[in-house]
């Protein structure tokens, strides 16, 4: 085990990386009328009822839209969307067609499609948590993409019986 002190930046973000993610493309409509996309990790469930989640955004042109606007989309990727991620992440390389909801855009192929009223924002760290209640549900079967350790990962069936933790 590495020990060390708990605020070296990072240090904390090596040691939050050996939590598996699944990855998502936020996405939403800017004041001009485009849709705007990223790749997130920082995502989860926060309520069933009302049904609630959270995207958590550093400094980024997506938090000022977020911040400016008042919905956004989460399309949770599937193990064949690596290049859609490092597309939104950064590193353009797609032509990406959105498929529209009503007022929601999202990446075609997902397993998930969550579309969200922002009916919250709260400042934490460097950081900003949109809290969105949920308008629009859709998903399908498949693999998930995964974010492990700096790395994309893919989730592997192989049990053949179930497992259980006291």
């Amino acid at each position: 085990m590495t020990a060390g002190v708990a605020t070296d930046p990072r240090r904390f973000r090596t040691a939050m990386g050996r939590f598996a993610t699944g990855v998502t493309v936020i996405t939403t409509r800017t004041a001009e009328g485009h849709v705007h996309g990223m790749t997130a990790n920082g995502f989860l469930s926060v309520s069933l009822d009302p049904p609630l989640i959270l995207v958590s955004l550093g400094a980024c042109t997506m938090a000022r839209h977020l911040e400016a606007g008042d919905r956004y989309a989460v399309t949770v990727l599937s193990a064949e969307q690596e290049e859609v991620s490092r597309h939104f992440g950064g590193r353009p390389s797609l032509s990406v067609e959105f498929t529209a909801e009503g007022a929601y855009d999202f990446v075609p192929g997902g397993l998930a499609f969550i579309g969200c009223r922002i009916v919250d924002r709260h400042p934490a760290g460097d950081h900003t948590l949109f809290l969105g209640e949920v308008e629009h549900l859709a998903y399908r079967d498949g693999a998930p993409l995964l974010f492990y350790t700096g790395s994309y990962r893919t989730l592997h069936a192989g049990l053949t019986e179930d497992v259980f933790f006291y």
